[in-house]
């Protein structure tokens, strides 16, 4: 698409080049030829559906009027292209594209009530959002909020503000707001001093407060470290006992439990010369025989006679 519509613009005569865009093809046309360049897109290119007009601030190089056109083909397919134009800032005056697309009414009236560009040829350019007596372009990088100098800005008090601060207490400047310039760039100023820059106080919050991200490819800077302190020389606190592993063999001086015995053996036979072993119980009577010292063989005893 971005092919058709440069070449369908240049053989008509529109000095028309290609612009860089995170998103449709963009194409830059002279202010000159804004609604020329509109009316070839639509008519030669099939870019029928006007999506939507508005404008960025950019400073001293003027206003970028942009407009969003599609052409809807091939059941979900879409074609995009974004026309571009730039406007002086002391004289920011367009012509209209509502004779060529209906849908412009509404925002070239939005546009006009925000950035304070005129399009010549509107049929009714007044206001659409704001009162009447509304003075200013809110849109305008230069516009002061006042509603963020007139009513306290939410949050803690600053140092020294607060009510149980002690008497004497240090103060500081108070912080600014975001939207709200430096008092000495804006306001009214006494009869007979310069009058500031309006754009003083956009370019200086235009410039970047810390540096860009690193671009990708690049090895970003590692984390330093810190080691873990030391512990002190003189702890008297002991290091902690490492626990026994788990599957280390039981101590040995630990009886065993009675259900896991192994079956008691009879006990040896009684030593003859031993006779607190060789004692037969003392509620047991000892077994008949041949009484002691009778001379029989058999029933010798350990004792000599």
């Amino acid at each position: 698409m971005s092919a058709d519509a440069l070449e369908a613009l240049t053989s008509a005569g529109i000095a028309a080049t290609a612009a860089d865009s995170f998103g449709p093809t963009a194409v830059d046309v002279p202010a000159e030829a804004w609604v020329a360049a509109h009316e070839v897109l639509r008519d030669a290119v099939g870019l029928t559906f006007f999506d939507f007009l508005s404008a960025s601030d950019e400073l001293k190089d003027g206003f970028r009027v942009v407009t969003h056109l599609a052409d809807f083909w091939g059941g979900a397919h879409v074609d995009h292209v974004l026309v571009r134009t730039l406007v002086p800032r002391d004289n920011a005056v367009l012509p209209s594209l509502s004779e060529l697309y209906a849908g412009a009414n509404w925002h070239e009236r939005e546009t006009y009530e925000m950035f304070g560009i005129a399009f010549d040829g509107h049929p009714n350019l007044t206001t659409l959002l704001l009162p009447d007596e509304f003075e200013g372009h809110p849109l305008r990088k230069e516009f002061v909020l006042a509603s963020r100098v007139a009513k306290p800005w939410p949050g803690a008090k600053e140092p020294g503000e607060s009510d149980h601060a002690p008497a004497g207490a240090p103060s500081r400047r108070r912080t600014l707001p975001p939207g709200v310039p430096d008092p000495e760039t804006w306001g009214p100023r006494p009869p007979g001093s310069p009058a500031p820059d309006p754009l003083a106080p956009a370019e200086a919050a235009a410039t970047p407060a810390r540096p860009r991200r690193a671009t990708p490819g690049t090895e970003r800077r590692t984390r330093r470290q810190t080691p873990p302190p030391a512990p002190p020389t003189g702890d008297p606190t002991p290091p902690a006992a490492a626990a026994p592993p788990t599957d280390a063999a039981p101590p040995t001086d630990v009886a065993p439990l009675a259900d896991s015995a192994p079956p008691a053996s009879p006990p040896p036979p009684a030593d003859a010369g031993s006779p607190a072993e060789s004692a037969p119980p003392a509620d047991s009577a000892p077994p008949a025989g041949p009484a002691r010292g009778s001379g029989d063989g058999d029933g010798q005893s350990g004792e000599s006679s």
